[in-house]
């Protein structure tokens, strides 16, 4: 329970249906969805559009999609791959023979966006409504206008830079070359249209026709190697999800290409230890050396596994995290080694995520992103299409699990998460951050799970992250314990942004009720009825 005389939020207890986001109109959007009798899925639809429109900077129609959802009675939730792939003529010849590398504001780092298609298979399949019905919301706030939030207008100015090199994108989110005033008022009618245009013809309405005509004829003006057929072979993938056991709770994620696995072996290396008895400088530590493994091992194997051989067994055997943990001193940091010895390297970023129980008991987790603060910054004109830059993840060295090629996805940092205990749902979550994911998503159930947080208390804790040759630690985190890390041989330094973000939504089904909670790191809100 939180000291009600000091600033803070409290779970958001519900009866029948819950609901959190990383923006209140997001949240709003699908209260009202499941109001009027839409299931899970479709309020998390409605929510992620809308937040689409609202927080152009962090997600898009123009980004990649994943999701968990756990229907009532289903003992493993289904998990939806909605990655885009890379252009057929996407080659590492091709790019090693042009001298070309991947920048963030390159083409090059666009991959036909995966997110529409994403939406389309998880409503048809698992919603109630439509999608022309779920994108209402959505194309009214594009159409009529919406408020810029506090923190959406924060990370708007400080990214202004990424759209201020395209004349099409900065003509539409810029003002005067500046970022929009927090409570000043954005309308985004070429994207109002594509919205409409995607209610009424579905994915085709996107993957195909003048939008799609749009995208390509952009990208190729700056030098893409997209074609109209590589945009019309869109499609997003049910997959079979992984997952491991921790403190008698099953933890899924979705598989590589995606960032999961890697919060599974850390999980797998902090089972042994007493982690809610540490001290806040010990915990850290402890975080910061099976983080720094994990995220070895993940730089130097993942990628997208349908074409590249990913040992998702070994990184969660018994053998591979005892490795690991012997790797560990408690006293002092050491450089992580891999196992099997590979080789190694990569490149943090902007997401949405978003949970929504309902009142059947359907949980879904779900995140969207454009990868990067406004992708690649390249905007269709026409269409109003922002395209993300999520391939800037791939390598262009052949032979690396995750080198570029065609129809190959890269390596994913978006990562919903959910977990389950006896065949049933317990908790869809998620962490926003770019990298830091895989580690958010190991620091808020070792707050619920280790150390008896609440909800919202496991996302207000502050946050560490051992990466890149550093160890961030956020502002909350004590100079004392920042101190202790220093003297352990930790490279510590303040983390220049709030890590991450994220949502939770337990389920308690002894008592009959949800608690949700939102993360204080974004606008976003908890609401249920």
């Amino acid at each position: 329970m939180r000291d009600f005389s000091r600033p803070g939020r409290s779970p958001v207890f519900a009866a029948n249906a819950a609901v959190a986001t990383s923006h209140p109109l997001s949240t709003l959007a699908a209260i009202e969805m499941l109001r009027a009798g839409g299931n899970a899925v479709d309020a998390g639809l409605a929510a992620v559009a809308v937040q689409c429109v609202v927080d152009p900077l962090m997600t898009g129609i123009g980004g990649d999609c994943f999701c968990l959802y756990a229907p009532a009675g289903a003992s493993v939730p289904v998990a939806i791959d909605g990655s885009g792939r890379a252009p057929a003529a996407a080659t590492p010849d091709w790019y090693a023979e042009h001298r070309v590398g991947i920048a963030p504001d390159s083409p090059h780092a666009v991959t036909v966006p995966g997110a529409v298609a994403a939406w389309d298979m998880l409503a048809r399949e698992h919603g109630t409504k439509s999608l022309g019905e779920i994108l209402q919301p959505a194309i009214r706030y594009a159409e009529d206008g919406f408020v810029v939030q506090p923190r959406v207008g924060w990370d708007w100015a400080r990214c202004v830079p990424r759209v201020a090199g395209d004349a099409d994108a900065a003509a539409v989110y810029l003002r005067d070359g500046q970022a929009p005033l927090v409570g000043s008022v954005m309308r985004l009618p070429r994207l109002a249209d594509t919205l409409r245009r995607i209610a009424e013809e579905g994915p085709k309405g996107f993957y195909e026709g003048p939008v799609a005509r749009d995208m390509v004829a952009k990208l190729n003006r700056l030098g893409g190697l997209h074609t109209l057929e590589d945009f019309a072979r869109a499609r997003a993938d049910t997959v079979t999800p992984v997952s491991t056991r921790y403190r008698g709770y099953d933890v899924y994620e979705c598989p590589p290409a995606g960032q999961g696995l890697a919060a599974l072996m850390m999980l797998n290396v902090l089972t042994p230890y007493d982690v809610g008895s540490l001290s806040d400088l010990d915990r850290i530590h402890l975080f910061a050396e099976a983080c720094k493994q994990a995220y070895h091992h993940r730089d130097a194997l993942f990628g997208d596994a349908d074409l590249a051989k990913v040992p998702i067994s070994h990184l969660l055997s018994d053998a591979w995290h005892a490795a690991a943990r012997g790797d560990i001193d408690l006293s002092r940091a050491r450089e992580p080694v891999l196992y099997p010895e590979a080789a190694e390297t990569v490149a943090h970023k902007d997401t949405v995520y978003l949970c929504v129980v309902d009142r059947d008991g359907n949980a879904l987790s779900l995140i969207n992103s454009i990868f990067q603060g406004f992708g690649s910054g390249i905007l269709a004109p026409e269409s109003g299409v922002l395209l993300h830059n999520r391939g800037l993840s791939f390598r262009t060295d052949p032979g690396h699990p995750n080198s570029i090629g065609p129809g190959k996805r890269p390596m994913h940092t978006i990562i919903p998460g959910m977990v389950m205990k006896e065949g049933q749902a317990v908790a869809p979550f998620g962490v926003m951050g770019g990298h830091y994911q895989a580690m958010g998503h190991v620091e808020l159930l070792s707050g619920l799970l280790d150390r008896g947080l609440d909800v919202q208390e496991a996302l207000d804790a502050p946050r560490s992250f051992a990466y890149g040759g550093g160890l961030e630690l956020e502002s909350a985190i004590p100079d004392a314990v920042m101190a202790g890390l220093a003297k352990r041989g930790h490279p510590v330094l303040r983390a220049p942004l709030p890590l991450g973000g994220g949502q939770v939504i337990w389920i308690d089904r002894q008592a009959g009720t949800l608690s949700a909670g939102s993360d204080p790191r974004k606008d976003g809100s908890a609401l249920g009825y």
